[in-house]
């Protein structure tokens, strides 16, 4: 009777706890598409219609209380939200967010500079390659954050003032139609088979001028004159100091290797490969130390909602404890996870022993809930879902010292 009683007992007791870990599972559901920010307020200030139609998507079910509250993380000093408005340029919103901030930790000074004009420069440059490989070349508006390291020590910088890199009347910036000129103009190159650089370069350049304006070769800056070559050398941030890094099993640990992106169209191979527990300790320690980092990674996920704020894993995708290397690199190969978008880390905080990062987001969906610009990742999403980073080389120190002897 008392061996039936403790078996009984035992059952009782698995029930119990197998309810409890039902209860904690985390629900997919189908949600319709709502307006957002970008239906409501850009498309309407650029005179487009976007309707998100009767379309649905899977989503998780928000139900917990999530850390939304940006006093209660430790803030890295950083300039205030912009919108990339309807372009595809977080790349650069997001690296020129990074600089920013860099300027405030190196230089103790905020300065807003213009976006638009490393976009100019990099529609020049893909449209100048696109001559040299014969039209091989991917030409579209996405980029990688460190086509930064390229452009400023050609091309230098400016402020925001110095050049919007749009017309007065609008409000947000809109590439569509700017985009489908360009793209009409090098498929006529590319049939005619007129491969001279200085005429393509000057037909992109006639184009980006008339919808974005001519970019300035002198320009006053606090009743300074400056070009934008002496005001590189006036933030005094080297941007040569940013290094890159990724996580895949596709190349050597311990050595720079190319991001395989469409987007990384020079396919830069500049990216330092380390292993993930080293790729999230680079994050962890640096944000610690009061580094921000510019990040790019995947956003269309269950996990991912734009007006709860929130990215975190759900447990029917994958449980925490199968999160590693070999899991995040399937999703790498089947390409579930791609570079969809970058954004700036700019906080952390513990919440009951596990890591939520503050971000500055300049996508639409970015600005649909209360927080205008600000998102929350938690670490679980950051080791699966995101795929390379950019940041100051001495917040990398103890993992670059391994590599770099």
């Amino acid at each position: 009777m008392k061996r039936i009683y403790i078996v009984f007992l035992a059952l009782i007791c698995s029930l119990s706890v197998s309810s409890q870990v039902f209860k904690k599972m985390d629900k997919a559901v189908f949600k319709s598409i709502a307006n957002g920010f970008y239906e409501t307020v850009i498309m309407p200030s650029v005179n487009a219609d976007s309707k998100p139609g009767n379309r649905t998507y899977l989503s998780m079910e928000f139900s917990g209380n999530y850390p939304t509250n940006i006093a209660d993380y430790k803030t890295i000093r950083h300039t205030l939200p912009k919108s990339q408005g309807s372009t595809g340029t977080c790349w650069c919103f997001a690296a020129t967010s990074f600089l920013e901030s860099e300027i405030i930790r190196q230089q103790k000074v905020s300065i807003d500079l213009s976006e638009m004009y490393f976009v100019y420069w990099e529609y020049v440059d893909r449209a100048l390659d696109f001559v040299k490989t014969r039209g091989e070349t991917y030409f579209e508006q996405g980029s990688e954050s460190n086509a930064l390291k390229r452009l400023i020590p050609k091309y230098g910088c400016v402020p925001e003032s110095a050049y919007p890199g749009k017309p007065e009347y609008r409000e947000f910036h809109s590439h569509g139609d700017m985009l489908a000129e360009m793209k009409t103009y090098l498929k006529g190159v590319k049939t005619s088979g007129e491969w001279n650089e200085k005429l393509v370069e000057a037909g992109i350049r006639s184009i980006l001028d008339a919808h974005m304006g001519a970019v300035p070769n002198q320009f006053t800056y606090e009743n300074q004159s400056f070009t934008p070559q002496s005001f590189y050398e006036f933030i005094e941030v080297d941007v040569l100091d940013m290094f890159s890094f990724m996580s895949t099993m596709s190349a050597p640990y311990g050595q720079k290797a190319e991001l395989v992106e469409p987007d990384n169209w020079w396919h830069s191979d500049d990216y330092y490969n380390v292993e993930l527990d080293d790729y999230y300790q680079i994050i962890e320690e640096a944000v610690k130390s009061g580094y921000s980092i510019c990040i790019c990674g995947d956003v269309s996920e269950p996990g991912y909602d734009s007006r709860e704020e929130v990215a975190l894993v759900p447990d029917f995708d994958i449980p925490a404890e199968y999160i590693n290397e070999s899991s995040r690199e399937l999703r790498l190969n089947n390409q579930s996870t791609t570079d969809d978008h970058c954004i700036q880390i700019i906080g952390y905080q513990d919440v009951d022993g596990e890591a939520w990062y503050l971000i500055k987001d300049s996508g639409s969906g970015g600005f649909d809930g209360k927080n205008k610009g600000y998102r929350y990742f938690h670490e679980d999403y950051i080791r699966l879902k995101m795929m390379n980073i950019m940041l100051y080389k001495a917040a990398a120190k103890s993992v670059l010292d391994e590599i770099i002897k």
